[in-house]
Order: structure tokens, then C-alpha cells, then sequence
């Protein structure tokens, strides 16, 4: 794969990354700020969504060759 390529793809990876970052922390916002209205859920959605920022950490941090 020539540099181009890899830069495009690195670009994308990030941006994606920092996608699911941003919509992650939004999530989690939304579910603690409406916990009452959750009741027993509440600790399920806040996990979806901790696992939402992470995957969104690692594509952040991952290099790609």
C-alpha cells in the first residue's frame, strides 16, 4: 500500500474513532442525567455506552500500517 493510502486510511480510522468517542460520551450523559426514568437499566445503558468510548479510544490510539 503506497503512503497516500495509508495516510487516507489513518484519517479515516481517527475520525471514525473520534465519532464514536463524541457519541459515546453523549450516551452516557443522556443515561446518568436520566436515571430515574431508567431505573433498572440504568447501569446497562451506561455500559453500552463505556464500551462505545472505548472502542472509540482504540481506534483513536491504534497505528495502522
Amino acid at each position: 500500500m503506497s503512503e497516500e493510502g495509508s495516510f487516507g486510511l489513518n484519517l479515516a480510522e481517527k475520525f471514525f474513532g473520534l465519532i464514536l468517542l463524541i457519541m459515546g460520551a453523549v450516551a452516557l450523559y443522556y443515561t446518568i442525567t436520566s436515571a430515574q426514568a431508567l431505573l433498572m437499566f440504568t447501569a446497562f445503558f451506561s455500559f453500552l455506552s463505556l464500551v462505545v468510548i472505548v472502542v472509540g479510544l482504540v481506534l483513536i490510539i491504534a497505528k495502522t500500517e
